[in-house]
């Protein structure tokens, strides 16, 4: 399952990412979304959960919860929409 993480500190990096997951499951991957020409966090990220029931434990516990003084946005991820306009 691919899961959101928003409204995250910009110091958070994708290892203190997966360390916060991994207390529910085995993580396949983390990704910070970083602005393309600051290189500078955006604030959000996302995390990818094989098993169903350890990724939906996550969610459950951890949207709402703080770190890093912020209080994080956990659920799962929604396809990205195509931008039509051109």
């Amino acid at each position: 399952m691919n899961i959101y993480v928003g409204n995250l500190n910009y110091r958070v990096n994708e290892t203190d990412l997966q360390e916060v997951f991994e207390d529910y499951g085995a993580v396949s991957s983390t990704k910070i979304i970083t602005d393309k020409f600051s290189g500078r966090s955006k604030g959000f990220g996302f995390v990818t959960m094989e098993n169903q029931d350890e990724a939906n434990k996550a969610i459950e516990e951890l949207n709402g919860a703080t770190y890093e003084e912020r209080e994080m946005v956990v659920n799962e991820a929604r396809p990205r929409k195509e931008n039509f306009n051109r």
